[in-house]
């Protein structure tokens, strides 16, 4: 490992760095100075040769340097490491976020890790890593997540397309412990099965929490319509919150027959399950005149990049007009992206223009996003990915 390379940026190349902003872009790269290697940590400076910051070296990836500290007499070494991680924990802890025991633990450069992101569920730890920094240091990773209170078992699941672009191979397994069967994620009096092994991400998706919870508070005596379903967890709040009927639609199978374990392992009944496209199915409801009270759209990631952004506020725009269709007077309609790319405005635009064409009015009741274990910090915008609208049809 080389510690004295040196990653020198092109004037004028300098001002998100100064703000703290953790990425270096290649753009930004003047030279390197140095033999560097994938994952070694590097000086950044500017182009008067003054030092900025630390990062992690990566000369596969369009983001050429992640910054671990912009303290330049910082060690990045595996004690570094280890802290952060505890330190992360630690500030859940004191908010008292989560009402049960599903909550990020980790949520990459909103924690000065870049690359790292760990879900706890009881005592079952599921971590990803995406870059070859963290890659470097998984030991340090596995003792930290260990030892922290209450964890018996720590699971990788780095197998993501984002290790691809960072020279990295997929990996999952047990890296500590062993694995209890089943694993449970219990959130606001409600309790859900994860997949740790083979599930989306970490197994389950946390960041809904809070809308879960909105939907059960707005279900009561009304017909609910849950499409992109997944293991059906918006449909389980619902039934929780007394819904007359419920409708689930998701094009996977084995994920409908997850959401029946949900339901029974909560004691309600969810309705009906329907294996289908949700765009043909939404165009079959609308000509069937279907109608429904609530209706919950939370598509899985429709642009991976900003090359993909007019497409997918395509595909929002057809999914929000039909279900803005489907949506009685006075019915609710909960709508999200997790893209990224597609700003909290440009989605808001895009549903706006839904509204039109579907010839209806509709109030923003509240606006929607990811919850407080998933920080935003200030300097690094980048890390608000889950947006949404509550909105009143009239």
């Amino acid at each position: 490992m080389n510690e004295r390379a040196t990653l020198r940026l092109k004037a004028g190349r300098d001002r998100s760095l100064r703000r703290h902003h953790p990425w270096i872009m290649s753009g930004s790269v003047d030279r390197v100075l140095g033999d560097p290697q994938p994952g070694d940590t590097v000086v950044v400076v500017d182009e008067a040769s003054r030092p900025m910051a630390l990062a992690s070296y990566s000369p596969h990836s369009s983001i050429r340097a992640r910054v671990w500290a912009f303290d330049v007499q910082q060690s990045i070494d595996d004690g570094f490491v280890a802290a952060r991680i505890t330190a992360a924990a630690e500030r859940r802890r004191r908010l008292g976020i989560a009402d049960g025991d599903a909550v990020r633990l980790v949520f990459g450069e909103a924690d000065g890790l870049p690359g790292l992101v760990a879900d706890r569920y009881g005592s079952v730890v599921v971590f990803q890593i995406t870059t070859v920094g963290i890659d470097r240091r998984r030991d340090a990773v596995v003792a930290a997540l260990a030892s922290l209170d209450g964890v018996q078992c720590v699971f990788e699941r780095s197998d993501g397309d984002n290790r691809s672009r960072e020279g990295l191979e997929p990996t999952t397994g047990v890296r500590h412990g062993s694995l209890p069967e089943p694993v449970w994620a219990h959130e606001n009096g409600l309790r859900f099965h994860v997949d740790v092994e083979h599930g989306h991400k970490t197994g389950f998706y946390i960041d809904q929490r809070d809308s879960r919870r909105l939907v059960a508070e707005h279900s009561r005596d009304r017909a609910v319509l849950n499409v992109f379903g997944y293991t059906g967890s918006f449909s389980v709040a619902a039934a929780r919150g007394g819904a007359s009927s419920i409708t689930t639609i998701d094009s996977s199978g084995p994920a409908l027959l997850l959401a029946e374990t949900n339901a029974r392992a909560n004691d309600v009944n969810i309705g009906d399950l329907v294996e289908a496209d949700a765009f043909t199915e939404l165009r079959s409801l609308r000509d069937r005149r279907a109608s429904f009270d609530v209706i919950v759209l939370d598509p899985p990631k429709l642009a991976n990049n900003p090359n993909q952004v007019d497409r997918a506020t395509r595909a929002y725009k057809d999914l929000n007009l039909l279900a803005l269709k489907l949506l009685r007077p006075g019915g609710l309609l909960f709508t999200y992206s997790c893209s990224g790319a597609v700003s909290s405005d440009l989605f808001q635009k895009v549903v706006a223009g839904a509204a039109v064409d579907a010839n209806r009015e509709a109030h923003i009741v509240r606006r929607l996003g990811q919850p407080a274990d998933h920080p935003i910090p200030l300097h690094f915008p980048e890390a608000e990915y889950l947006t949404g609208l509550m909105l009143l049809a009239l």
